[in-house]
């Protein structure tokens, strides 16, 4: 009767059985090792992803990589580059008045390209400074901050800062193509042109150089003297009053009394 089963058996399976592989059902004791050459028989029965048997023997290799398959997740990476450079924006641009915090307005002297801090009279009024403060988009913003650009109205000369020795300065330089300023890279130079406006008040601020945060745009103690970058520990003017002009702006004149004190 056994017999008689064992060969029924094998017919039945035969039929469907892959060429090369062969099953024989048996009571000996199971092992781990018979259980799992059982499992993979069936899996190619059922038309499994093993479509060919290569061979009957089951080796360890196999359960091995069945646990694998099993057990470890394939987690895929991928290699970023460098972080993409940060852009500045230009959104827009206003036309503004400022004045350090002694009330001294902005003077052009051109003989030095410089801009100082005078206290104007009544009839030099003609000579104060007006500035275009073109304000950007920053993707990495500071609290409290605006990035802005400073020009002065009617010339193509920007506020900079750079170094021109051992410690950052503040220059006026020429920007034939204003288009260069109107989207800015973090890798790019033209970041010198850049400044974070930081309010400390109602229209009152620090303005901060972007590449050297910890300087700041400033005036003399004295009366009459170039505006300069200097640190938090300088005994200097560093901050300003800017308003926004919205009526028509007049180009500057030579201011006569700061042209007297660079003679």
């Amino acid at each position: 009767m056994e017999s008689g089963m064992k060969c029924s058996m094998s017919s039945l399976w035969s039929a469907q059985m892959p060429k090369g592989l062969e099953l024989e059902v048996c009571h000996h004791p199971l092992t781990m090792k018979r259980v799992v050459n059982l499992i993979v028989a069936t899996e190619r029965l059922k038309g499994g992803r093993f479509h060919s048997a290569m061979s009957t023997e089951f080796r360890d290799e196999h359960l091995l990589d069945i646990m694998m398959e099993g057990i470890v997740e394939e987690q895929v990476v991928f290699e970023r580059g460098s972080a993409p450079s940060v852009q500045y924006s230009k959104t827009g641009e206003l036309q503004c008045s400022v004045a350090d915090s002694e009330k001294r307005s902005l003077v052009l002297v051109r003989d030095s390209m410089e801009l100082h801090a005078v206290m104007l009279q009544g009839g030099d009024e003609g000579c104060k400074v007006h500035l275009n403060m073109s304000t950007y988009l920053d993707r990495q913003p500071q609290a409290e901050a605006r990035t802005v650009a400073l020009g002065i109205i009617g010339t193509n000369l920007y506020l900079s800062c750079h170094k021109d020795g051992d410690e950052p300065s503040l220059h006026l330089e020429e920007v034939k193509d204003k288009s260069k300023l109107s989207g800015i890279t973090s890798d790019s130079d033209m970041v010198r042109f850049l400044f974070y406006k930081k309010n400390t008040g109602v229209n009152i601020c620090n303005l901060v150089s972007v590449l050297f945060s910890d300087w700041y745009i400033s005036s003399a103690v004295e009366n009459n003297n170039p505006l300069e970058m200097c640190t938090s520990s300088e005994e200097r003017h560093r901050i300003f009053d800017i308003h926004q002009v919205t009526s028509p702006v007049s180009l500057p004149v030579e201011c006569r009394c700061a042209s007297e004190s660079q003679a």
